[in-house]
């Protein structure tokens, strides 16, 4: 699958990707909220084994660079539901990036996957958890001290989604197009 956004493009991964995704997996500060930093033999096997050879990620392409600045998981989870995740370079935070490539992966889930549900959590209640608002997500709930951080300590897990007829609210010409039978929403 392959998206195009007016500065993205959201495409599966390659090979010739590890060097940019080694820059965003194996900062520190960017992967605060997820897990140790990547080594590069990490990113190596992460690249080959998950994003290509099981399609389980895909990249955000700055069109005018060529690089790649963001990794972005849409997987299934459940028939008709579909966990969505996303990890961006630093150098780009702060400039819509993150959320100009999840609103396409977000259309892409229900106009070409027929998602009835994307859903997201998050450890991070501060970017993470506003990006998913501005996505149209909805909390959903609050693990109180559900996981470990990788700082060791005991983290709340925001709990956050959006279903089809949410979607179809907020885009409604891309939803009239795709399911006809809900245009009347």
């Amino acid at each position: 699958m392959r998206i195009e956004t007016e500065r993205l493009a959201v495409r599966g991964f390659a090979l010739e990707d590890e060097a940019d995704l080694h820059e965003i997996l194996g900062d520190a500060q960017t992967m605060r909220f997820l897990e140790s930093p990547y080594d590069r033999e990490k990113t190596r096997r992460f690249l080959a084994e998950f994003c290509i050879a099981r399609r389980g990620a895909m990249a955000a392409q700055r069109k005018d660079s060529g690089k790649v600045i963001g990794y972005i998981l849409l997987r299934e989870e459940a028939p008709g539901v579909l966990e969505m995740g996303w990890v961006f370079h630093r150098a780009h935070w702060g400039q819509g990036y993150a959320q100009e490539a999840c609103r396409a992966a977000l259309d892409a889930a229900f106009a070409q996957r027929g998602a009835h549900k994307v859903f997201a959590e998050t450890i991070d209640a501060g970017r993470s958890v506003r990006l998913m608002r501005r996505l149209g997500m909805v909390c959903e709930g609050v693990q109180r001290a559900q996981v470990r951080a990788p700082s060791g300590e005991w983290a709340d897990l925001h709990l956050y989604g959006i279903l089809r007829e949410a979607w179809c609210a907020q885009r409604a010409s891309a939803c009239r197009e795709t399911f006809p039978s809900l245009s009347g929403m």
